[in-house]
C-alpha cells in the first residue's frame, strides 16, 4: 500500500476558533458526528503481543484490534505518567494509544542536566564504570571482527533508531487513516515523508489530568497512585462508555473531533502483564472493548491465579490476547491459556500444584485394609478419614493444605493371572466413586500403579477416563516392576528413565489436548537402582509436576539417611514426598516433626 505523505499541522485552537467551528454548517456537522473507527478480532484463537519495544509493542496492538480509526492518541516513550495520562484519553474516546519518541526539547533539557563530563547526572560511579567497561567490550569485539577479516557491521545510531521508530507510528497512523492525532506531553512530532503536506490535524495537551479535559471536554478518572507499578492494573478497570456511543463533549468545547465509538470486540479476553511497558497496549485493548486481566504475581503463566482463571472463565467468546513481552517465553502458552478458560481448578484453588498447596495423602487400595488406611474404612469414611489426617497440618505452613487420596489401582499379585502380567487391575468403574467423592470434598486423587511384568504406560492407558478428571494424578511404583523372569517379594523391581519419560509424555499430551491442570506424576523410590539413570528423567513439560516420592521406613536415622541419599543429584526441579509409616515407622513422626524435621519441607507427605 501507497503511504500517504504528512505534514504534521499543530492545531492551536483557540476560543474564536471553537466559536467558528461551532458555527459549521449543519452538513459538516452531520460528518463530524459519523466519525468511526472499526476493529477485527484476532484471527487465531490465542494472539501473543510480545514485542519488548514500547513503540513496537503499541503499533503491534493497535494493528492488531483496530482497521480505521479517525483520531489516535500518542504519548512518548519511557514516560510512564504520561501514558498513563493518554490512555485514560484513548480509552475514553474508543481509540488506539501509540508510543512515539519524545520531543527534541526533552532530549535537550535531559543534555543540559548532564554534567561536563557526558555521563548522565543521576549515573553512579559504578554505572559509569559498567558503561566505560561496556564500551572497552565494543571496541574489543570490534578489533577481534577486524582480525578475522569481517567489517564489523555499525549499529544504528540513536537519530537512526528514532527514524525508525518515527516510521513505525506514521506507518500505522497512516494504515489507520487517521485525520486527528493527540500528542500528550513530549511526544514528538512526526515528519512529513517526502515533503508533503497532509490532511492530519496534530493537538497538543500537557501530560496532565486537566489538560487532557480541557482538550476532550470532558472529566476523565484520575489515577488514584502515583506509582506507575500500579497503572496497569488500574487501567485494566477504567471504566469505558457504553458503546456504540458518540464520544461528544460533556462539559466545555473539544479540539477533538467527535468520534462515534467502535463496536466492542467480543469474543476475546486479554491477559497482560503487570508493568508499565504494557500501558499503549492495554489501553488500546481496552478502547477497543475487550476486558483485560493483569497477572499481578509476577509470572507469565495464567494458571497461577485463582482470580484470572475465573476471569477468563466467565468471559466469553475464546480468543485471547497476551500482551507482554514475558508471553513470548512462556512454554506451552497455548494450553495454559485453554486450561485457564476452561475454569477447572485444583483443590485448593489454581491449576499449579506445588507452589502453593500441601498434600497430605493417606494410602491404600479400597475394601483391602492389609495395603493401607485406605482401605480400612468405606468411601465416606476414608473421606473423613483423609481430613482428619491433614488438619493438623493447616497450622503449620502458610501454603493450603489440601487432602488425598493415593489409591492403588494394579495390585503386585504372588500369580500371573489370566493376563500374565503378575498384576491385579481394579477396573476404573470400581474407583470412580471414590474419585467422585474425593472431588466433591475438595481432594486431589492419585492412581498407583504396581504393573508386575507389564510396562507402566500401558497400565496407564488403561485409567485415561480417570485421568481425563482434574483432581485426579498418576503414580509409578517401580519396587513392582519386574523383568520376565522376576517375581514379587523375591526382587526389588526397578524401571528405566525412558519408561518413566514415555508415561511423562503421553500424560502431558492427554492434559494438553484436554485442556486439564496440570497433572502430578509420582515415581515412588526408597533405592537409587530404583530408578535407573535418573539423570534422565524428562521434567520439560510444564503440564506434568513430577515427584519422587521416598518410602523408606523404620527408625527416623535410617529413614533421614535414605532421604538424604535420594537428594543427592537428584534432577533439578524435582519435587519431594515423605511418607509416614503407621507401623513401620520406630516411632512415626508427628505433623509437627514432619514440618520441621524433614529438610526441604515435602511437598507430599503420604500416611500408610
Amino acid at each position: 500500500m501507497t503511504r500517504r505523505s504528512r505534514f504534521f499541522r499543530t492545531a492551536a485552537l483557540s476560543l474564536g476558533a471553537v466559536v467558528a467551528l461551532s458555527a459549521c454548517t449543519a452538513s459538516e456537522s452531520t460528518e463530524s458526528a459519523s466519525l468511526a473507527g472499526t476493529t477485527s478480532s484476532p484471527d487465531a484463537p490465542l494472539t501473543v503481543i510480545a514485542e519488548a519495544n514500547e513503540i513496537a509493542a503499541s503499533v503491534a496492538t493497535s494493528r492488531e484490534l483496530f482497521d480505521t480509526t479517525p483520531v489516535v492518541v500518542v504519548a512518548p516513550v519511557g514516560e510512564p505518567e504520561a501514558q498513563d495520562v493518554a490512555a485514560r484519553a484513548a480509552i475514553t474516546l474508543g481509540v488506539p494509544l501509540l508510543i512515539g519518541e519524545a520531543t527534541a526539547d526533552s532530549e535537550d533539557d535531559a543534555a543540559a542536566a548532564a554534567p561536563a563530563d557526558g555521563t548522565d547526572a543521576e549515573t553512579t560511579d559504578a554505572e559509569a564504570e559498567v558503561g566505560a567497561d561496556a564500551d572497552a567490550d565494543a571496541d574489543a569485539d570490534a578489533d577481534a571482527d577486524a582480525t578475522e577479516g569481517a567489517a564489523p557491521e555499525p549499529s544504528p545510531s540513536p537519530a537512526e533508531k528514532s527514524e525508525e521508530t518515527t516510521d513505525a507510528v506514521a506507518d500505522e497512523l497512516d494504515r489507520l487513516s487517521a485525520t486527528t492525532a493527540l500528542l500528550i506531553g513530549d511526544a514528538a512530532d512526526i515528519p512529513a515523508q517526502n515533503g508533503d503536506e497532509s490532511d492530519l490535524t496534530v493537538v497538543r495537551a500537557d501530560a496532565t489530568t486537566r489538560a487532557i479535559e480541557r482538550v476532550l471536554g470532558r472529566t476523565i478518572a484520575a489515577r488514584t497512585s502515583d506509582n506507575p507499578v500500579l497503572f496497569a492494573t488500574e487501567l485494566a478497570t477504567f471504566e469505558t462508555p457504553a458503546a456504540p456511543s458518540t464520544s461528544t463533549p460533556t462539559s466545555g468545547a473539544s479540539e477533538i473531533p467527535s468520534v462515534k465509538r467502535p463496536k466492542p470486540i467480543d469474543d476475546t479476553a486479554a491477559i497482560a502483564i503487570n508493568g508499565p511497558e504494557q500501558l499503549a497496549s492495554i489501553a488500546t485493548t481496552r478502547a477497543a472493548g475487550i476486558p483485560v486481566h493483569v497477572l499481578t504475581e509476577g509470572s507469565a503463566n495464567p494458571q497461577a491465579e485463582a482470580s484470572v482463571i475465573d476471569a477468563l472463565h466467565t468471559t466469553p467468546g475464546e480468543k485471547t490476547l497476551a500482551l507482554g513481552a514475558a508471553f513470548g517465553a512462556e512454554p506451552a502458552l497455548d494450553w495454559k491459556v485453554r486450561t485457564a478458560r476452561t475454569g477447572a481448578q485444583l483443590p485448593g484453588g489454581g491449576q499449579l500444584l506445588f507452589a502453593d498447596h500441601q498434600f497430605v495423602a493417606i494410602y491404600g487400595t479400597p475394601s483391602t485394609p492389609v495395603l493401607g488406611v485406605l482401605g480400612e474404612q468405606d468411601v465416606a469414611g476414608s473421606v473423613a478419614r483423609a481430613q482428619q489426617v491433614a488438619a493438623p497440618y493447616q497450622g503449620l505452613t502458610a501454603k493450603t493444605v489440601v487432602p488425598m487420596f493415593e489409591i492403588i489401582a494394579t495390585v503386585a499379585a504372588g500369580g500371573a493371572g489370566p493376563d500374565g502380567n503378575f498384576s491385579n487391575e481394579l477396573s476404573a468403574e470400581t474407583l470412580r466413586p471414590w474419585i467422585d467423592a474425593a472431588a466433591a470434598a475438595g481432594m486431589y486423587v492419585v492412581i498407583d500403579l504396581q504393573p508386575g511384568r507389564t510396562d507402566f504406560l500401558t497400565q496407564a492407558q488403561q485409567y485415561q477416563s480417570l485421568l481425563e478428571l482434574p483432581n485426579v494424578g498418576l503414580a509409578l511404583d517401580p519396587e513392582w516392576r519386574l523383568a520376565p523372569d522376576e517375581l514379587h517379594l523375591h526382587t526389588i523391581g526397578s524401571v528405566s528413565a525412558a519408561e518413566v519419560n514415555s508415561v511423562t509424555h503421553w500424560l502431558a499430551d492427554l492434559t494438553n489436548e484436554k485442556g486439564l491442570p496440570q497433572k502430578m506424576l509420582i515415581v515412588h523410590q526408597f533405592r537409587p537402582s530404583m530408578v535407573t539413570d535418573r539423570q534422565n528423567l524428562d521434567l520439560s513439560r510444564p503440564e506434568i509436576a513430577m515427584l519422587l516420592h521416598v518410602d523408606g521406613q523404620g527408625g527416623q536415622a535410617d529413614k533421614q539417611a535414605t532421604w538424604a541419599n535420594l537428594q543427592r543429584d537428584a534432577p533439578p526441579g524435582v519435587a519431594w514426598g515423605w511418607k509416614n509409616f503407621y507401623d513401620e515407622d520406630a516411632p512415626m513422626l508427628t505433623p509437627e516433626q514432619t514440618i520441621s524435621g524433614v529438610q526441604p519441607t515435602p511437598e507430599l507427605i503420604t500416611y500408610q
